[in-house]
């Protein structure tokens, strides 16, 4: 065992968070589970994301709402004095709620399918849109090099206590929007 005080203050930090992490995981493995089911995950603007997810409780849970979403997030990474320093931004949020507050029993389990549609610059007044406009922004600083957008679909019970959620990394073709 270390004699430095600091170094044992450190490591039992660390001990702490690494068991809090943990027991958070425990926890929502206990109560139940999203099982998310893909055929495709690479798309193009306009094309519609489809796929349904599993939804099983193990322990009653009060959900507020049953959702599904399409996440965009911008990954910005700067290099300096040899550090590399990563910056991450949500830029596009479609949900979809499928069930608003529930109270799922112990045991349940159901399957829902699932229609999100890929952002769309031809649609009619799309140029005006707050969502294409930024993500014009987006593909502008992409240029950079130095930054790229990550996509996810996530299903997510958002309950009381802690939350069931699922997603699945998916690929969409913005470069073709400007």
């Amino acid at each position: 065992m270390p004699d430095n005080p600091i170094l044992i203050l450190i490591l039992a930090g660390i001990g702490v968070a690494l068991a809090i992490v943990a027991g958070y995981y425990l926890i929502r493995f206990m109560r139940g589970s999203i099982k998310l089911n893909m055929v495709q995950v690479t798309f193009n603007p306009g094309d519609t994301i489809t796929g349904s997810f599993e939804l099983h409780t193990k322990k009653p849970i009060e959900g507020n709402k049953l959702t599904v979403s399409l996440i965009g997030k911008k990954v910005t990474k700067t290099r300096r004095g040899g550090k590399t320093r990563t910056e991450t931004h949500e830029i596009y949020r479609d949900e979809k709620i499928l069930e608003q507050a529930t109270h799922y029993p112990a045991e349940h389990r159901s399957t829902h399918e699932f229609e999100l549609p890929t952002p769309n610059s031809q649609a009619p007044g799309a140029a005006d849109s707050p969502l294409i406009q930024g993500l014009a922004t987006a593909m502008r600083v992409l240029g950079s090099g130095h930054s790229y957008l990550k996509w996810r679909v996530e299903a997510r019970l958002d309950a009381k206590g802690v939350d069931l959620a699922a997603s699945k990394k998916v690929s969409v073709n913005v470069g073709n929007l400007m």
